[in-house]
């Protein structure tokens, strides 16, 4: 069973995050951040990934130790799920539209963190939630789940549009990165044999 958890406490959060790679698409998410909660639903939901995420944190000041410390927890959980990675596809890409806006997001569980990050918003939030914490978001995953991570907002005029874009997308592409390669069998994809 590809699952796990992981928890992170801090002076500034606490976060619980708990995924099954082989799910339903099932999330049960409560972090105090009404936006992010929708976004981080999409990635259930297109990813079919069950995500359980629990966080309370200094929301007081803003939401950026929450945001990314979700990031980072939920990167750790999944680097525990995917184990030694033997038999996956380990690349995965989606282009997802939704109305004006369309991104790119291409994924390689390559056990080295990095993130290119090309989105330009249309505007700094969306209600309450400040549009930078994307990045932040997706920074703490890729550096704790060791994948590298290509985010690209092709077009858009609706910040909400395009936040969500990059969302789905990131579901759908992790989700061919984590999935089975019948041809693969037990194989660490990468010649140098261990990801």
């Amino acid at each position: 069973m590809r699952q796990a958890e992981m928890t992170r406490s801090t002076r500034e959060t606490e976060v619980s995050v708990r995924l099954n790679l082989d799910g339903a698409g099932e999330s049960r998410l409560t972090t105090g951040t009404p936006f992010f909660e929708h976004m981080l639903e999409q990635v259930a939901r297109h990813g079919l990934i069950d995500l359980d995420i629990q966080a309370r944190g200094d929301l007081h000041i803003d939401a950026h130790h929450t945001v990314e410390d979700i990031g980072i927890t939920f990167g750790q959980a999944l680097a525990r799920a995917l184990g030694d990675k033997r038999g996956i596809r380990r690349y995965g890409h989606a282009y997802v539209p939704l109305d004006e806006a369309l991104s790119r997001v291409v994924v390689d569980l390559s056990g080295r963190p990095g993130l290119s990050f090309n989105v330009d918003f249309a505007r700094a939030t969306v209600g309450a939630f400040e549009v930078d914490l994307v990045r932040e978001f997706f920074q703490g995953l890729v550096n704790h789940a060791a994948m590298t991570l290509h985010i690209d907002t092709l077009r858009g005029e609706n910040a909400h549009h395009q936040a969500e874009t990059i969302f789905k997308a990131f579901g759908r592409a992790l989700r061919m990165a984590v999935e089975a390669d019948p041809r693969a069998g037990e194989e660490v994809p990468s010649t140098k044999g261990a990801l």
